[in-house]
């Protein structure tokens, strides 16, 4: 599995990237080849690039609450993906603040 084009995108409007970037870090380090999109992408601007690539698989980074709209959108965007895309991963983490 080493070897393979990996990309790594940070879907929506929140802009902390340091978790994508680590996972971008790992992958790369245990050798695959990792394409990082940067902060504030689309659904659509990950399925063009992951076309563009031409990547065995995505992963996707959404922290801001906004996964029940992106991943939907992500999943109708991604039949647009090249059949050489075997595979996509979403991660949202929340955290949340005890108030008692």
């Amino acid at each position: 599995m080493a070897g393979e084009r990996i990309l790594v995108a940070k879907v929506g409007l929140d802009g902390h990237d340091r978790g994508v970037k680590v996972v971008a870090r790992i992958l790369r380090d245990a050798g695959f080849e990792v394409i990082y999109t940067g902060l504030f992408q689309t659904p659509e601007t990950v399925a063009a690039a992951a076309i563009d690539e031409d990547v065995d698989a995505i992963g996707l980074s959404m922290l801001s609450g906004a996964h029940m709209t992106l991943a939907p959108a992500w999943s109708r965007r991604s039949e647009r993906v090249e059949p050489t895309s075997r595979s996509w991963s979403a991660a949202s983490f929340r955290t949340t603040t005890s108030t008692s």
